[in-house]
């Protein structure tokens, strides 16, 4: 396949590499020290199992260069969206699929106001990782999901193309049937990760430790929950339950990108995750 990843930072990079890895066509969307680093000396993940470094088909800041492509990572901070999203437009074809990355549950709602509606799926991931200099994505544990699907979740070639291409690289993409309550279930649980680990500066396992913490954890997860209830898109079960208990199983070193992005003073996606309009 031919994949642009726009843009390449922790999801874009991390996928850019396993991808190219696995012989797709990869065109890396980056700018700046780490759009330099990776012409001159490659993309370079370092996880858990050591480093591994590729050279992408096409790196570069302008996606005119690249023309159509199979499909495109989207994955870029909340406030990044419109820009990015312009940026794509010359990277479509009629059944170019962009698949949306991003933290919270409007992503794909917001870019339906830029691209064409044919273009446009919804997804999430679940990946812990990070731009850890020009040039080199960090990744910290094991799991790596990518759930995607059409709106409305209709199967589709394209979907079905991409999901497979992402399993035969080694992570993991499952059959979606229903993305919207996909895409909330994750919404849940990382509003809660979000906003405690970075108003309370500490990771999660801090959280679990003073009663105040973990108490506050949950009631985020309760509130979240309720609104999704309240939208129809969640079902009325026990998810809090269920969410606190994959909390405990999360590494207790681990911070949201929101607390991170608060430690080196970088823009917030506050709006989107704990603030939300929807």
């Amino acid at each position: 396949m031919r994949i642009a990843t726009v843009a390449t930072g922790g999801i874009g990079g991390f996928l850019a590499i396993k991808l190219a890895t696995t012989g797709h066509q990869v065109a890396t969307i980056a700018r700046g020290a780490h759009l330099d680093w990776i012409n001159q000396n490659g993309l370079t993940l370092d996880g858990p199992l050591g480093r591994e470094t590729i050279r992408s088909w096409i790196a570069t800041d302008d996606p005119s260069k690249v023309g159509n492509v199979d499909a495109i990572i989207f994955g870029v901070k909340g406030d990044g969206l419109e820009a990015a999203a312009e940026a794509c437009l010359p990277m479509l074809g009629s059944d170019t699929v962009v698949v949306p990355f991003l933290n919270g549950v409007e992503a794909a709602d917001r870019l339906l106001k830029i691209l064409p509606e044919r273009n446009v799926a919804n997804g999430m991931a679940q990946v812990s990782t990070t731009i850890a200099e020009p040039g080199v994505i960090k990744k910290t544990g094991e799991f790596n999901v990518f759930t995607f699907a059409e709106r409305g979740s209709r199967p589709s070639e394209r979907i079905t193309a991409l999901r497979a291409a992402i399993n035969d690289a080694g992570s993991t993409a499952p059959i979606a049937d229903d993305i919207e309550r996909d895409v909330w279930r994750k919404f849940v649980l990382f509003s809660a990760v979000s906003g405690v680990t970075a108003a309370g500066r500490c990771t999660m396992g801090d959280i679990m430790v003073p009663p105040s913490l973990s108490k506050l954890f949950r009631k985020v997860l309760a509130e979240t929950a309720s609104i999704g209830r309240a939208m129809g898109v969640l079902p009325p079960d026990n998810i809090e339950d269920l969410l606190w208990a994959t909390a405990l199983e999360l590494p207790s070193g681990l911070r949201a990108s929101t607390a991170v992005d608060l430690e080196f003073g970088r823009s917030l996606e506050i709006e989107w995750v704990s603030g939300s309009g929807c």
